[in-house]
């Protein structure tokens, strides 16, 4: 069945939103896509896929196949623009995945929802 979002957008998320997925039994694969630098500052908490844009040419040949179509994909940066550029990318790809953006990104992350994770 092909994704009703195949038209390359990820749906929108808000930080407190993807707090509740997170807690379910089945909860979305997160994908951060912030450069190491900025993990170094602010990780999002749990199990976490890092793909740091700058590093495509690492991760890009086996990628498509670490993703299952069973469970959603929630894509994270900073604010929110390099993760929705991402998710765009990744739904050309596979249309067959429900891909979320987290909203305003780690930051809105950290002030909404956990605000042991440092601002940058």
């Amino acid at each position: 069945m092909i994704n009703p979002d195949a038209a390359g957008r990820p749906k929108p998320l808000s930080a407190v939103n993807l707090q509740h997925l997170l807690e379910d039994a089945n909860p979305p694969r997160v994908v951060d896509v912030r450069e190491e630098q900025e993990l170094a500052v602010a990780a999002f908490p749990g199990d976490v896929l890092h793909l740091p844009l700058s590093a495509a040419d690492r991760w890009m040949d086996d990628l498509l196949e670490q993703f299952n179509a069973d469970r959603d994909v929630v894509v994270v940066c900073h604010a929110g623009v390099r993760s929705w550029q991402f998710g765009c990318w990744l739904l050309a790809q596979r249309p067959d995945l429900t891909v979320w953006n987290l909203e305003g990104g780690i930051d809105a992350w950290s002030q909404q929802v956990d605000p042991g994770v440092p601002r940058y």
